[in-house]
């Protein structure tokens, strides 16, 4: 294990700073970038994936993965499924989909940032359903006071009182 941010999530690949990938990159578990990939780098279904690419890391393609945290550069689409970790010298160029953002003083976007709908998120926790967020406010709803209709205009054929 060359990296621990987190518990549960740990490095076990590198690619160096002074590596250059032409192609596509499929991973699982956890990747660290200090280098170059021309081409899309996606992790693999079904399994948990972390991706870090460092200040020196830069990818010309898509990303795809659960766990995002970018200090580098990527031209192209930014797929989050879980979480995206901007911190302060990230740039992403192109359409940025994530689950949950932290973004950090001076990080960059150059693109549209589209959280990701309820169908879409995997798994985040303590994650509030609609459902349960509709329920909360209805009952508040319920609580409150009607409101004074004095001075109220009636539509036609009505009568307000007071």
């Amino acid at each position: 294990m060359l990296f621990s941010k987190k518990k549960g999530l740990s490095i076990d690949t590198l690619v160096g700073q002074d590596a250059t990938i032409e192609g596509d990159v499929t991973f699982s578990g956890g990747l660290r970038l200090d280098g170059r990939v021309r081409g899309n780098v996606v992790a693999a279904d079904g399994k948990s994936s972390m991706l870090v690419i460092s200040e020196k890391g830069v990818v010309e393609g898509e990303v795809r993965v659960d766990h995002l945290i970018l200090n580098g550069t990527v031209t192209g689409p930014v797929h989050a499924a879980e979480l995206l970790e901007l911190q302060p010298h990230a740039r992403v160029y192109g359409e940025v989909r994530y689950a949950a953002l932290e973004m950090h003083q001076g990080a960059i976007v150059e693109g549209r940032l589209v959280p990701l709908v309820q169908g879409e998120i995997r798994a985040l926790p303590n994650h509030v359903q609609p459902t349960e967020v509709k329920e909360e406010q209805k009952t508040a709803e319920e609580v409150k006071p009607e409101a004074d209709t004095v001075g109220e205009k009636a539509p036609d054929g009505a009568s307000v009182t007071a």
